[in-house]
């Protein structure tokens, strides 16, 4: 099947989900179309099509459509007249804010997670969680790649022990903004990346809070430098 941006790319067979009980519910709906944009299938700018989703879902258009209403509120899609839902793509202006107000979040997480691990249970989970990072294998600007990113990242709010930073910080981490800057990344920004992955990991590991703190914010200072120079056509208007 030919993909065009106004057309929806059905599911796998194997990985169609079941239907829910009693004609679908809107969490759900909502929940599918969120794997869909972290996991590439739907792209930003793309246009999502209510009869190819209705049929692939399995639900009605009511629920889908409430479920666009939610996901439009978090700023993940956009209701364009005429057009539909359309996956947003972020304007340089608001990736950088996004990227500011995250920096000032995370280094708090990475402070509070230094402390944390300090109980073994925090510490063999969050070792466990950010296991990949210590992967030599070469990363590619991949699905796989910002997988790992987001599980790194969120295994340091898990760590911190406090709930609202992790609801938080997973607002701000919309799956759309790194599948709109992924396709222009470097080898050398995702090699320096993971090196600063592992300083941020290891700053943790040793308890240090405010060394942690500081690699965190250096890590996503770097982020808005890149998204920065990115060109336009990355960029929505």
């Amino acid at each position: 099947m030919t993909l065009t941006a106004d057309s929806t790319p059905p599911l796998p067979a194997n990985d169609r989900p079941d239907a829910p009980a009693h004609g679908g519910t809107v969490d759900y709906v909502v929940e599918q179309l969120r794997d869909g944009m972290l996991q590439g299938r739907f792209a930003p700018g793309q246009r999502l099509v209510e009869a190819d989703l209705t049929r692939e879902l399995r639900v009605s258009r009511g629920p889908l459509r409430e479920a666009f209403r939610r996901l439009s509120a978090e700023g993940l899609i956009e209701i364009v007249p005429h057009r539909g839902a359309l996956v947003r793509r972020l304007t340089q202006r608001e990736m950088t804010e996004l990227f500011q107000i995250r920096s000032s979040l995370e280094a708090l997480a990475a402070r509070l997670a230094a402390a944390g691990v300090a109980d073994p249970e925090v510490r063999a989970r969050f070792e466990a969680d950010i296991a990949p990072i210590w992967n030599d294998g070469p990363r590619m600007a991949s699905l796989d790649y910002i997988d790992e990113n987001h599980r790194f990242h969120d295994a340091i709010v898990a760590a911190s022990g406090n709930a609202q930073l992790l609801r938080l910080t997973r607002q701000l981490r919309l799956p759309v903004l790194m599948y709109q800057l992924i396709g222009s990344l470097k080898a050398e920004n995702i090699a320096a990346s993971l090196a600063e992955h592992r300083a941020i990991a290891r700053a943790i590991l040793a308890g240090d809070g405010a060394a942690a703190e500081r690699c965190v914010t250096a890590h996503l200072r770097r982020a808005v430098g890149i998204a920065e120079a990115m060109p336009e056509r990355v960029f929505g208007r």
